[in-house]
């Protein structure tokens, strides 16, 4: 490593290697919550990155009309993004899209390499990822308090260590082609994820299922009778009953993270992802968890492994048919799930909320078939989701070494 050289983001700058670092939008024009739309310019906030991409389809958006009358955080194509306030070090790089630019909130900030013959921005932006680049970002920022921030002028002080330009591409081409089947597989399991989402809407909302001609049932006229209970039709022949009568419906053990013992099962507690891990599952695979206590109360959750369900709540079908149907009704109606939670100092949401909901039962012959149509699917994101743990595992063991040094590329 003795040929990389120590500099600062600020030096990177004086250089011209890279634009002044510029973050989001201040005053009096950051627009406000009535001024989003649901097109438009995407407005990326340090939420929208996760896992080193941004989640369009979770940003907000304003006009075009309105994101030109604003002063700055105008990023681009090729950009390295840097959450820098409250959520720290959360990494992106802005990528081709069908949007002219994108507009940042004052949480981000985005480098913009201008020698591109001396500096790689696929590697800055590794490096940004890196533990050490990491822990000395969260300790000038304050990492951990709720006003955790580190301005402009702060960061162009930040450590940097870069070696020449064709080692930056060699380690840059690594690391990417690992991201980059990571992001494939997640394409894969979203289209895999719309298309059960699709049949349960035309089969169970729209009630167009195969009728015994092969034909959509309520399209082609189908007998449909009008049940008191929901207050609309239904298919002739379907019933209405709680959820609970047809789904077991269950609340989590209890176990903190000083009581597990070491182990690779994912304890699934109060949050949006799993805590921490465990020795021996609860309950196996195929699993919905909603969410018991917390901000997240009553978000639902699906785990295609056995877990070590907690401070949660569990439901299950009698096969596993039962429940990815079930898991497609909980997902039509989560908005109403988490309007469920209650309490002052901590809402929660409790087993009989969800035992509770009115729930359309269809036959018995038309549930398997759903099941037929999607459970290959669910078992072809099982493992791409595997795959991608693995993935991620690599690429973490590699960045580190890769970034010190202590392992090196050699061209092919």
């Amino acid at each position: 490593m003795t040929d990389w050289r120590s500099c600062t983001v600020g030096d990177l700058v004086k250089e011209k290697l890279i634009a002044p670092p510029m973050d989001g939008n201040h005053g009096e024009t950051h627009p406000k919550g009535n001024d989003f739309t649901v097109t438009g310019i995407p407005f990326v906030m340090a939420s929208d990155i996760n896992n080193g991409v941004i989640g369009f389809g979770e940003c907000k958006y304003i006009t075009k009309e309105q994101a030109d009358g604003l002063r700055k955080g105008f990023s681009l194509e090729g950009d390295v993004l840097l959450s820098h306030k409250a959520t720290i070090g959360r990494t992106a790089i802005v990528p081709r899209t069908e949007f002219p630019y994108l507009m940042l909130t004052p949480q981000v900030t985005y480098y913009r390499v201008l020698d591109k013959k001396v500096l790689d921005s696929r590697f800055l932006k590794y490096y940004f990822d890196s533990s050490s680049f990491q822990k000395t970002l969260g300790l000038w920022a304050g990492a951990g308090s709720t006003r955790a921030y580190l301005g402009i002028t702060g960061q162009k002080y930040l450590p940097v260590r870069i070696p020449d330009i064709n080692t930056q591409r060699q380690v840059a081409d690594v690391l990417s082609a690992i991201d980059k089947k990571i992001e494939l597989n997640n394409k894969i399991n979203a289209e895999l994820e719309a298309m059960a989402k699709l049949i349960y809407d035309y089969w169970f909302v729209q009630f167009d299922f195969p009728d015994a001609n092969g034909k959509p049932y309520k399209s082609s006229g189908g007998k449909m009778v009008y049940n008191e209970t929901l207050k609309r039709e239904i298919p002739d022949g379907w019933e209405v009953a709680y959820f609970g009568e047809c789904v077991a419906v269950r609340k989590g053990e209890l176990i903190t993270k000083k009581t597990v013992k070491e182990g690779e099962v994912k304890v699934v507690a109060a949050g949006l992802n799993f805590s921490y891990y465990h020795s021996t599952s609860n309950y196996q695979k195929n699993t919905i968890t909603v969410s018991g206590s917390g901000a997240s109360a009553g978000f639902v959750n699906f785990w295609r492994e056995p877990i070590f369900a907690s401070d949660c709540i569990t439901v299950r079908g009698s096969t596993d048919a039962e429940t990815v149907l079930a898991l497609q009704y909980l997902r039509l109606i989560q908005s109403y799930i988490f309007k469920q939670a209650r309490g002052s100092a901590q809402p929660h949401v409790y087993p009989n909320d969800i035992s509770g909901l009115k729930y359309l039962v269809a036959p018995t012959g038309l549930i398997e078939e759903f099941g037929n149509k999607v459970l290959s699917a669910n078992e072809k994101i099982a493992v791409n989701d595997r795959e991608n743990e693995n993935l991620t595992d690599l690429r973490d063991w590699l960045l580190p070494m890769l970034m010190n040094g202590q392992v090196t590329v050699k061209d092919s």
